[in-house]
């Protein structure tokens, strides 16, 4: 047992839950959590400060020396030589521990006295019997136990240890360089920050990798570190040769001492599950740190396990033998559990999985094939469920299980490559992802883009692509490319399924007219109207988009159809007149309501907002956005959150300049356009999307900068800008702007010829001047030769450029120099109305 604390990094809030967990007379606390994880550590630091708080003293039972299920009397023979120097009595050797450990003080009281239990995980039953007679004999015991399992006392407070949090794991790493004598400098800081994610931040793991230090560069330990074929983790040679058990001195010796532990069965299970993705865990810390939520989108569910693993033959697993098996293997922390409000799903850590491939292996590498075949298909099925049935009412729970089960459709994908008969698969599958929108929710598009096209690689290079496939894949890349603002890319593919597509070389001016139908498949014609819309910003995206949804609609592609209708509507919502703008968007909006499909309902409002700020009344466009973004922050869209913000806020310009409302909201309005626009650089970060690529987009969101700078001022702006640019994402953005009105933004002070009147053009200045003087808009139109409804118009943005609410008010507002001639101007007036 150490003798100080020193060493021990982060586990604050462990420290303080097992306190707590005493503070309310809890009599046995069991540390439970994989080999690695620094259970053992963490109940030392615990003992020595009840040692020091208390002055208890603690005995120390170091079990890992006994042999896997020895019986309850070894367990106490154990015991008895941690907390006796020697007996020699004929006391039983129970009896012994209770007069050792149970005096009274001189009031007659039961002394304290502190029991630590290292290691129980292969001797539970021994242990749980002699833990449940000592603590029912001795009142003032207290045992903290460390295992791999939960012991199984009745009373038995369990605390899960979760992994480090990732500074802690990188702190760990740096402290542990030192010690090698090669230690890391900041520069080097996101390489070892990758090595820990890929030894899931356990600190034992953590201690090993940097040891390696003496013998590798940082690249090489994490080219080590791939989570594949490649990986070497596991021979590793062992870290230290002394102060160390021989449960610890590798990583496969960590994970071994548990494997052993298990039945037959249980061993075939945990290898079999090795096909499917690594899972990881997730410290709380980093939860608060990213102020985010623990999002349960790892793993595999019960179904989908059953379907991989079980066996079709007697003999072997059943299916309803899994579930227990499953739940043995979490007792054994050699599976994770990831349980939400509704769901259940398992997954091994990448060096458990690792572990488990080559354990599959050495058994039958034919079974490995097998059962990654099984695998393939399994999730194959389901693509194949979403493609053909998110538009619908049950969108919802497919695209969710749909991102949940990513990491486990990656890996099908992926694993199709090097198969000749099953290349081909995995590039219809990555289409068929893209296609049902997917990308937008889970992974990365460039994950998805990489995928898509590694696979089409390999069916050509196999000489197994089907007809259409090729053209297919890369109208979808290309579309991805448009939406994600890469016109270079975008226009490359499109070139390439054109020549594809066509059986003779096509006219160099075939862009010219777009309208112009040239036979082209739907997708393709998909690709090309989106890149009209979203880069060159052409009105006639409409017609060839419309074109797409045509042709996908009498090819019964009903997803297809429907994310060209929303394009379509986007478009007629940019650039039509008032009559096709509302009258396409309220389709798209009608149809889409009709199929029940939640998540589009929200593209379509967005896409009805749109024409409705431009041609009709902003406040319900205001409504459709905010009912929009209600729908997609609980589907976590990070993409359709950025335009729907955005659309929110080219709503909230023409309220601010229309609007009659208190200056207090229009202020409110501002400031939300201006915490937008602070998210525009960290989204390109985040999420790849460079919305100011996006033509109209960006034309739009400019005007509202704009406008809300003028509006708050440059200094309040930037201060609402750096809020929005310090939203972790922005769904969160986006919540926060639905949520409760913040504090008012403080507002901008307009001093005699301040910068608010600096923002009014020239025509501004003339016309507050004479609304000033007591000219009705009537008559400053006749003054100026211009309409009523220009003055209606220009007296409206003044009002909202100088922040206030009333014509009233716009003498004071206006510099010295100016509030005179408006003076003279009335007084002129009145003398002549005399």
């Amino acid at each position: 047992m150490p003798t100080s604390e020193e060493g021990l990094i982060g586990r604050t809030r462990e420290l303080d839950g097992i306190a707590t967990a005493l503070a309310n007379s809890t009599r046995m606390i069991t540390l439970v959590g994989p080999g690695g994880i620094g259970k053992t550590r963490l109940a030392a630091a615990t003992a020595l400060r009840l040692r020091k708080a208390g002055g208890m003293p603690v005995y120390w039972v170091h079990l890992a020396r006994l042999a896997r299920g020895a019986a309850a009397a070894a367990v106490e023979d154990e015991m008895v030589a941690a907390v006796l120097d020697g007996d020699f009595s004929s006391r039983t050797g129970f009896q012994a521990l209770v007069d050792a450990i149970g005096g009274v003080d001189a009031e007659g009281r039961p002394l304290g006295a502190i029991l630590v239990l290292d290691n129980c995980e292969h001797v539970l039953d021994g242990v749980g019997a002699v833990v449940a007679e000592l603590l029912a004999a001795l009142p003032g015991l207290i045992v903290l136990a460390t295992s791999r399992s939960a012991i199984g006392w009745a009373d038995e407070q369990i605390i899960m240890i979760p992994p480090l949090a990732r500074k802690q794991a990188v702190a760990l790493f740096r402290q542990r360089a030192e010690l090698a004598g090669r230690p890391v400098t900041d520069v080097e800081s996101g390489l070892v920050e990758a090595i820990c994610g890929h030894l899931n931040y356990f600190p034992l793991h953590i201690r090993l990798a940097a040891a390696r230090l003496r013998y590798q560069s940082l690249p090489m330990i994490l080219r080590d570190l791939d989570g594949d074929d490649a990986d070497r983790r596991l021979r590793w040679s062992p870290g230290f040769r002394a102060g160390v058990d021989v449960r610890h001195r590798d990583i496969n010796s960590v994970i071994g001492w548990s494997y052993e532990l298990c039945g037959p069965k249980e061993r075939l299970l945990f290898e079999r599950m090795a096909v499917f993705a690594a899972g990881y865990d997730v410290n709380p810390e980093d939860v608060d740190s990213d102020r985010g939520v623990v999002v349960l989108d790892i793993g595999a569910d019960l179904e989908a396990i059953a379907a991989v693993c079980a066996d079709v033959s007697p003999g072997g697993l059943t299916n309803h033998e899994i579930e227990g098996l499953l739940e043995q293997l979490v007792d054994r922390s050699l599976v994770v559990l990831h349980i939400s409000i509704d769901t259940v799903r398992y997954s091994l850590l990448e060096s458990f999985r690792v572990f488990a491939v080559e354990r599959l292996t050495e058994r039958s590498a034919a079974e490995h094939r097998l059962l990654a075949t099984r695998h393939l298909h399994y999730y194959r099925d389901r693509v194949a469920e979403l493609c053909t049935g998110w538009i619908s009412a049950g969108e919802r729970e497919l695209l969710a299980r749909a991102r949940a089960d990513w990491d486990n459709i990656a890996v099908a994908i992926a694993g199709t490559a090097g198969q000749r008969d099953q290349a081909a698969l995995g590039a219809r599958m990555a289409v068929d992802l893209i296609a049902s929108r997917l990308p937008f929710l889970r992974g990365s598009l460039r994950e998805f883009r990489r995928l898509a096209q590694g696979s089409l690689v390999a069916a050509l290079g196999h000489g197994q692509c089907p007809p259409g496939l090729e053209v297919s894949t890369h109208a979808w890349i290309g579309w991805l490319s448009a939406c994600q603002g890469l016109p270079e890319e975008a226009e490359q593919l499109l070139d390439q399924c054109v020549a594809a597509c066509t059986t003779s070389v096509l006219p160099a001016g075939w862009r010219d007219d777009p309208t112009l139908d040239l036979g082209l498949p739907a997708e393709v014609d998909y690709l090309w109207g989106s890149i009209l819309l979203l880069i060159y910003g052409d009105p006639r995206a409409t017609a060839l988009l419309e074109r797409s949804r045509t042709k996908l609609t009498a090819a019964g592609v009903h997803g297809g159809a429907a994310m060209a209708g929303l394009f379509e509507a986007l478009s007629a919502g940019f650039f039509g007149s008032a009559d096709e703008a509302l009258r396409v968007t309220g389709a798209h909006l009608e149809n889409t309501v009709a199929a029940g499909a939640e998540w589009a309902i929200s593209h379509a409002q967005f896409a009805r907002a749109i024409a409705l700020s431009a041609h009709g009344d902003p406040n319900e466009a205001l409504a459709l956005c905010n009912a929009g973004l209600t729908r997609q922050i609980p589907m976590r869209d990070q993409w359709c959150c950025v335009w729907g913000v955005h659309i929110r806020g080219w709503s909230l310009v023409q309220l601010i300049l229309s609007s009659s409302a208190p200056n207090e909201q229009i202020i409110r309005w501002a400031s939300d356009i201006a915490r937008v626009s602070g998210s525009i650089e960290p989204v390109r970060r985040q999420i790849g999307l460079d919305v100011l690529n996006l033509k109209p987009f960006a034309e739009r969101t400019h005007h509202a900068i704009e406008i809300a700078r003028k509006v708050l001022g440059s200094k309040v702006f930037d201060a609402m800008a750096r809020e929005g640019e310090q939203m972790p994402n922005v769904v969160v953005l986006a919540a926060a702007l639905l949520a409760a009105p913040p504090t008012p933004a403080p507002q901008p002070v307009i001093a005699s010829g301040g910068s608010a009147w600096m923002e009014l053009t020239a025509a501004e200045q003339e016309v507050a001047v004479l609304a000033a003087a007591g000219l009705t808009n009537a008559a400053i139109a006749g003054r100026r030769g211009t309409s009523t409804r220009t003055a209606d118009a220009q007296l409206a943005s003044i009002l909202s450029k100088l922040t206030i609410t009333s014509r009233k008010d716009i003498l004071p507002s206006l510099p010295a120099a100016e509030r005179e001639r408006a003076t003279t101007e009335n007084q002129r007036r009145s003398g002549r109305q005399r």
